[in-house]
C-alpha cells in the first residue's frame, strides 16, 4: 500500500473520529441560546466540511489550509501541518460549553472583548467558498474571574462559559518541528566534512564512550565535546522553514552523516549565512539485500523478527526522505555548533590535557594553609602537641622534682589553635 493511500485512509479515519465526537455533542445537548444548563457552544460542525482554519485576526492570523488528503500552514511555505494538533485544534473548539447567556447586544461586545480585535482567541473555520462554517470568539473573563465571555463569530449573543481553551498562536504551533530524535545507543559512527577536512567519531568499548579514528599523534579528544557531536542527531528540531527556491544563493559546504547499527545513514548538508544555519536532510538504508521469505520452509522466530525489523528500518529511511527532501531548514544555533564543529575544536595536545588534569590534584593541598594563619602550624606544633603527647608519659608524675615543668601547663594558650583545627 503507497504512503499515499496511507495517508487518506489515516485523514478519513481522524474525520471519522471527529465526526463521531460531534453528534455525541448533538445527542446529549440542545441547542446553545437559551438552553437551560451547560450547553456545547459550537454543534453541528461537519470535519470533513473544513477547508480552511484561520487562528487569530488581522496580520498576527495564522491560516491552515486543506491541501489535498491533509492541511497545510501557509505561512509556512504551506509545509504540512500536524494533524494532531489540527485534531487538538477542532477538538478544544468543540469541546467548549456555555452555562448561561449573557446578552445578545452587539454594542456590548467591545466591553466584554468579544470583538475580533479584542478578543483573546478567534477561531474560524471555512468551506471551500469561502464561506464560514462556524467559528468562536472568546473574550475576557468575568470580575471574578470564574466564567469567560464567548459568543459564535456569526451571531451577536454572548454567553458564559466556566472554562475556556487556550490556543496557539504561531504558525510554528500547528507542524512538527522535530527533524530527527535518533537513539545514542543506535548510532554506529559520524563524520563530519568540513571545507578544511573531515573527520569520523566511532562508538568506544564503553557504553557512552567515543573515539576518533584516526586520531592525529600528539593528539587527545575532548570527550565532552566529541559525544555531544556523536549525540548531535538526538531530538533536532528546526526553527523555521523554507523551498530551496525560497533560499537561493546558500552554500551547502558542510556535511554531517550518521550511521545506525541497522545500516541507516542519515545525511545532512548545511550551509551558513549571516549569523544561520540551514540544512537540507535525506536518509538511506544501506542494507540492499532483498528480504525473501522460503518457501515451504518454517523460519524460526528470531529470523523472522530480524527480517521485519529490516523492512521497517528500510520504510522508516524512505519517509524521512520523502517528508524533508524538499525543504531547507533553520535550526537552533547550539545544535548547528555541533552539526558543523571543526576537527581542531575536538583536539587538545596531550601535554597541555595531562597537565589539566593533574592541576586539580596539585591545587587541592595549596588551598589548606589558607583556612589557617600562616603561623599556625608552628604554634600548634609547639605548645598544643606537647600537651597532648605529655599526658600518656604521666607515669613520671611520681618524681616530684618534674614539678618545675608544671608551669607549662599554663602555657595550653594554644588551645585555642586547635579549635581552629576543627574546622
Amino acid at each position: 500500500m503507497s504512503n499515499q493511500k496511507l495517508g487518506i485512509l489515516a485523514v478519513v479515519a481522524a474525520v471519522m473520529v471527529l465526526w463521531a465526537a460531534v453528534q455525541s455533542r448533538l445527542s446529549r445537548s440542545g441547542g446553545g441560546g437559551g438552553a437551560s444548563g451547560p450547553a456545547y457552544l459550537v454543534q453541528g460542525l461537519d470535519p470533513a466540511d473544513i477547508e480552511r482554519i484561520v487562528v487569530g485576526a488581522g496580520d498576527d492570523a495564522v491560516t491552515i489550509e486543506r491541501q489535498g488528503s491533509a492541511f497545510v500552514a501557509t505561512d509556512e511555505a504551506n509545509y504540512p501541518a500536524d494533524p494532531k494538533q489540527i485534531n487538538d485544534l477542532i477538538t478544544k473548539t468543540l469541546d467548549i460549553k456555555t452555562s448561561e447567556s449573557y446578552t445578545d447586544n452587539p454594542d456590548n461586545h467591545a466591553e466584554l472583548e468579544v470583538t475580533e480585535e479584542k478578543a483573546r482567541h478567534v477561531v474560524k473555520f471555512t468551506k471551500a467558498d469561502g464561506s464560514l462554517l462556524t467559528g468562536v470568539v472568546i473574550g475576557k473573563s468575568q470580575e471574578a474571574g470564574q466564567s469567560t465571555f464567548v459568543r459564535l463569530a456569526d451571531s451577536d449573543e454572548v454567553y458564559l462559559a466556566p472554562s475556556v481553551p487556550w490556543f496557539r498562536s504561531r504558525a510554528l504551533d500547528y507542524v512538527n518541528q522535530d527533524i530527527t530524535s535518533v537513539q545514542r545507543e543506535d548510532v554506529n559512527t559520524v563524520t563530519v566534512t568540513t571545507p578544511e577536512v573531515s573527520y569520523t567519531l566511532r562508538k568506544g568499548q564503553g557504553a557512552d564512550d567515543v573515539v576518533m579514528e584516526n586520531l592525529p599523534a600528539e593528539k587527545t579528544l575532548k570527550d565532552s565535546d566529541a559525544k555531544s557531536v556523536f549525540n548531535a542527531l538526538t531530538n533536532l528540531r528546526f526553527d523555521d522553514v523554507n523551498t530551496p527556491g525560497e533560499m537561493e544563493g546558500l552554500d551547502f559546504d558542510h556535511q554531517y552523516v550518521c550511521r545506525l547499527n541497522d545500516s541507516t545513514e542519515y545525511r545532512l548538508e548545511l550551509a551558513k549565512k549571516d549569523d544561520k544555519t540551514y540544512l537540507k536532510c535525506q536518509a538511506d538504508f544501506g542494507d540492499k539485500t532483498p528480504v525473501t521469505m522460503k518457501l515451504n520452509q518454517q523460519e524460526s522466530e528470531e529470523e523472522l523478527k530480524k527480517k521485519e525489523a529490516k523492512l521497517q528500518a528500510q520504510e522508516k529511511a524512505q519517509k524521512f526522505t520523502l517528508r524533508h527532501k524538499a525543504w531547507v531548514y533553520e535550526i537552533p544555533d547550539w545544535k548547528a555548533k555541533y552539526l558543523t564543529q571543526a576537527q581542531s575544536e575536538l583536539l587538545e595536545d596531550q601535554e597541555e590535557a595531562e597537565a589539566e588534569a593533574a592541576e586539580p590534584a596539585e591545587a587541592e593541598p595549596a588551598e589548606a594553609p589558607d583556612d589557617g594563619a600562616e603561623a599556625a602550624p608552628a604554634d600548634v606544633q609547639g605548645p598544643a602537641v606537647g600537651p597532648v603527647v605529655e599526658p600518656p608519659a604521666a607515669p613520671v608524675e611520681p618524681n616530684v622534682p618534674a614539678e618545675p615543668n608544671v608551669p607549662a601547663e599554663p602555657n595550653v594558650p594554644a588551645e585555642p589553635n586547635a579549635v581552629e583545627e576543627q574546622p
